[in-house]
């Protein structure tokens, strides 16, 4: 059993089936507000180091879907400020087991990390990242 630092919009609907998937698999979850959280750019680039920058955010956050922020045309230092100034800008979840990091949910890589049991058959072909609620570019509910 892993401990898993999960750091989530509360009342996402994906964070909810990911946080499901992790307990199913027997794992302990303490689920944290990413938008609450006290971030420095430091703290937050040990989450997204191992991914291009453009994957770093959310692309469903108002700034970004209003074309106020376009993450192609930012450098790292630029990105992590305002991430740590709106943290609706980050890419959900940042996931912490032990001393590995990660933004996403990428089920490969957790599976590596520390097994997964196959909770239903169809778990590896869900999209547990793109908001369901987001329908075009209008977003109802909970997405941004």
């Amino acid at each position: 059993m892993a401990i898993i630092i999960f750091y989530e919009k509360p009342g996402c609907v994906n964070n909810t089936k990911q946080k499901a998937i992790l307990h199913a698999a027997g794992h302990a979850v303490k689920a944290r507000n990413i938008l609450t959280q006290s971030w420095s750019p430091e703290t937050l680039y040990q989450f997204l180091k191992d991914r291009p920058l453009w994957e770093w955010f959310n692309r469903t956050a108002p700034q970004i879907r209003d074309g106020e922020i376009v993450p192609e045309k930012l450098n790292e230092q630029t990105a992590l400020e305002l991430m740590v100034k709106y943290p609706i800008l980050i890419r959900r979840p940042l996931i912490q087991i032990g001393d590995r990091y990660t933004v996403g949910f990428d089920l490969v890589k957790l599976n590596a990390w520390m097994g997964l049991k196959e909770t239903q058959p169809s778990v590896k072909d869900l999209d547990l990242e793109t908001c369901p609620k987001a329908i075009g570019k209008d977003l109802v509910g909970n997405c941004s």
